[in-house]
């Protein structure tokens, strides 16, 4: 079901804009074979202040994951990345809220951030709870996709990782081929994370949601091999 326009989305949107936490970014090129070629590549020293290192978060949500995030590594900036106004909003205005230095937010398709983020810049990916798309028609859609696993490599820094977790074991089975198939190497793979002794583990919206409802939560760390 579409999720009703929030009331005053756009100004909301340029509220948090104003205040530097939240980037918009609008590819005027929607082609993305031709828009990737040419770079605007995000400067995260003077974004986030400090020469920290960076992780991303592919599909923010509401922002709890981020922010908490944010909270417990205080010395980590965390770029999280959201397509929807309608959902990244909620997200901005959490982290401004929280005075979270270390969050900053970009509202943009995964397809294209290769044009923005540097090479090898990255220190860790999260993908939570990401949209499964069920129909084989739909799977170059999915974010542990092939498509999606060649622009991450080039956004990996060395030794960094792919963190995931999903309540579909459909897409958790689908994401092992691929990340497998794609040269990484898995370990930390658990069918069952709230049952299997995992410390550290940050519950999302959606994650709770499904927890309550008695499903299991499969998580994975991936890396690339030798």
């Amino acid at each position: 079901m579409r999720m009703r326009r929030k009331a005053r989305l756009e100004e909301r949107l340029a509220a948090c804009e104003a205040t530097g936490r939240l980037l918009i970014l609008n590819v005027e090129d929607r082609h993305f074979g031709r828009a990737v070629v040419e770079k605007e590549y995000l400067d995260f020293e003077k974004l986030f202040g400090n020469k920290n290192p960076v992780v991303l978060e592919i599909g923010a949500g509401k922002g709890q994951f981020c922010c908490e995030l944010a909270v417990r590594e205080p010395e980590t900036n965390i770029l999280a990345v959201e397509k929807s106004s309608n959902v990244i909003v909620d997200a901005a205005e959490k982290a401004i809220s929280l005075g979270l230095p270390n969050v900053a937010l970009l509202r943009c398709d995964a397809e294209y951030l290769e044009k923005y983020i540097p090479e090898h810049s990255v220190s860790r990916i999260y993908l939570n709870f990401s949209c499964p798309f069920p129909k084989k028609s739909y799977a170059a859609h999915r974010l542990t996709h092939r498509n999606f696993l060649n622009i991450y490599k080039k956004l990996l820094a060395p030794g960094a990782e792919i963190h995931q977790k999903t309540d579909n074991r459909a897409f958790f089975e689908f994401s092992i081929e691929e990340l497998s198939q794609s040269g990484f190497m898995l370990k930390n793979v658990s069918l069952d994370l709230h049952n299997s002794g995992f410390e550290g583990n940050i519950v999302t919206e959606y994650e709770k949601r499904f927890s309550d409802l008695g499903q299991p939560i499969y998580r994975l760390e991936a890396y690339l091999g030798e």
